[in-house]
């Protein structure tokens, strides 16, 4: 008579997490019938594929293999006919060899029965294997079969219940990383070691307050990791504030960061607050800090110090609670020997560093990629989403993607936008740097490129943008009037009458 086994349907629905379920399952069936070893093997598209396997280290190699459809095998064999089999590998046709090629002990006798969901439908196998000699160790009672057909019933229903719940909540994952990017905010996507490694690091920096400084290639996606971090920090309720330092001229950026005061200069007509100001108890990301002029990095160095700072024209200094989070794509070392870059900024700023993997380091992340964008803008656009031919999918894996991430995701834009058929094949790929030229017709003109977007000048004054101007020129020639002054196509007089009308000298 078989044994008394009361708990194995408990153990079942006691297991909530997909994971310990199907483990639990199968450890069950193993102990029942005394033997070594025991796999779960899934339905998919292409095969049967291995989700678990339990009999020593080497057993665990199988999850994840899978046997192709097209191939003899007895896990496919009992998931087509829906029907339990014993077999007998050294003699069954049935048996798929290479799924054992990589362990040292065959199987000598297999027990499977198909995995069958409460409408019928059958999604899986399991396999109960005996490698003793000669199958000697299953028991294949009558009785103790019938048994054992009721627990894998049981279990079938109770995991598939957890697999179907565990695909919606994927799925339901996939949908809010699609709502996030329509929304605007694009999704850090990938796989990859090295993009794992980049995104764990960051995680692990939210934990703290200390500076980060992040470095890499144009289009590695900067700025999203810097969100990702104050988004996991404690400071995530609190504002995310950015600011490119190469998109506004130095003489303005100083008041952008630290505001200023009402009659701090001609136009001053009202008190302004500052970007470390407004982001009080928040993150500010400042972003290209490789650019910032040399007289504004020890302003810079003072927040970082002392967490004060000065607003133009105020006497006093407030204290300000934020995080910096800085992040460039130039060599901040050879900026600092050539004379750029201040060396105590430098290790104020790089305390956590983090280095973003251009994208020909982590090619494995293409195709996700590549369906993410797809999806979002196909979202954004309210049209059906497009997919890749094999070919085009395999060019695009080739490509080198100069500009990274932000490259692939204007090139999707781009096919979107200008193949009419739901499929994208490899011809309707521009070759790189190609993008919004029309094919088999001549190059357009070469056109100066646009400077990155600066601040609103309509929020300023005529006199405070004549202040700022007048600055910007000055710090460029080191001031020297003479040539501040040529520089702006008016003589010296007038350049310097200007200078005492706004308030502007050296001291």
């Amino acid at each position: 008579m078989p044994p008394h086994t009361p708990n194995f349907p408990k153990a079942l629905f006691e297991e909530l997490e997909t994971d310990k379920l199907q483990r639990r399952f199968l450890e069950a069936l193993v102990e029942f019938q005394n033997v070594e070893r025991g796999s779960l093997w899934i339905k998919r598209d292409d095969g049967y594929q291995c989700i678990e396997a339990i009999g020593g280290g080497q057993s665990e190699q199988l999850v994840g293999f899978v046997v192709p459809k097209d191939k003899p095998s007895i896990v496919g064999w009992v998931i087509e006919n829906g029907r339990m089999t014993i077999a007998e590998p050294g003699k069954d046709k049935r048996h798929f060899k290479d799924a054992e090629s990589g362990l040292d002990v065959k199987s000598t006798l297999i027990l499977c029965y198909p995995l069958v969901l409460k409408n019928g439908e059958v999604y899986g196998a399991v396999e109960i294997i005996d490698t003793a000699h000669g199958g000697s160790r299953l028991n294949l009672g009558k009785e103790y079969l019938e048994l054992l057909e009721e627990f894998v019933a049981i279990g079938s229903i109770a995991l598939g219940n957890a697999l179907a719940f565990a695909d919606q909540k994927n799925e339901a994952q996939k949908l809010k990383k699609l709502l996030g990017g329509i929304k605007g905010e694009t999704s850090l996507v990938g796989k990859s070691p090295a993009f794992c490694a980049a995104l764990e690091a960051a995680r692990n920096y939210s934990r703290t307050d200390f500076p980060v400084l992040i470095t890499g290639e144009s289009g590695t996606g900067k700025e999203l990791f810097a969100r990702e971090i104050h988004a996991q920090s404690a400071r995530k309720d609190k504002p995310f504030l950015v600011q490119n330092v190469s998109a506004i001229p130095d003489a303005l950026l100083e008041s952008e960061l630290f505001g200023y005061k009402k009659g701090a200069f001609t136009g001053a007509d009202k008190d302004k607050v500052g970007l470390f100001e407004a982001a009080d108890g928040g993150t500010v990301f400042l972003d290209e800090i490789g650019d910032m002029p040399l007289s504004l990095q020890a302003r810079i160095l003072r927040v970082l110090q002392e967490n004060e700072v000065k607003p133009l024209g105020d006497a006093k200094t407030r204290t300000v609670d934020v995080r910096v989070i800085s992040a460039t794509n130039r060599d901040l070392t050879r900026a600092i020997a050539d004379g750029t870059f201040r060396e105590d900024l430098f290790y104020r700023l790089n305390v956590l560093p983090l280095k973003l993997p251009p994208l020909r380091e982590r090619p494995e992340d293409i195709p996700e990629l590549l369906d993410y964008f797809l999806a979002r803008d196909a979202g954004r656009l309210c049209i059906p989403q497009k997919t890749l031919a094999r070919d085009a999918l395999a060019a695009l894996k080739r490509r080198p993607f100069q500009g990274n991430v932000r490259e692939m995701e204007n090139l999707v834009r781009y096919l979107l936008a200008t193949v009419s058929g739901p499929v994208i094949e490899t011809d309707d790929i521009p070759p790189p740097h190609e993008i919004g030229q029309a094919r088999d017709s001549a190059p357009a003109p070469e056109t100066t490129p646009t400077s990155a977007p600066g601040p609103d000048l309509t929020e300023y004054t005529w006199e405070s943008l004549e202040h700022a101007y007048a600055l910007a020129l000055l710090e460029k020639y080191k001031w020297n009037v003479t040539k501040a002054a040529r520089a702006a196509g008016v003589n010296r007089s007038t350049f310097d009458s200007r200078l005492r009308k706004l308030g502007i000298s050296k001291e």
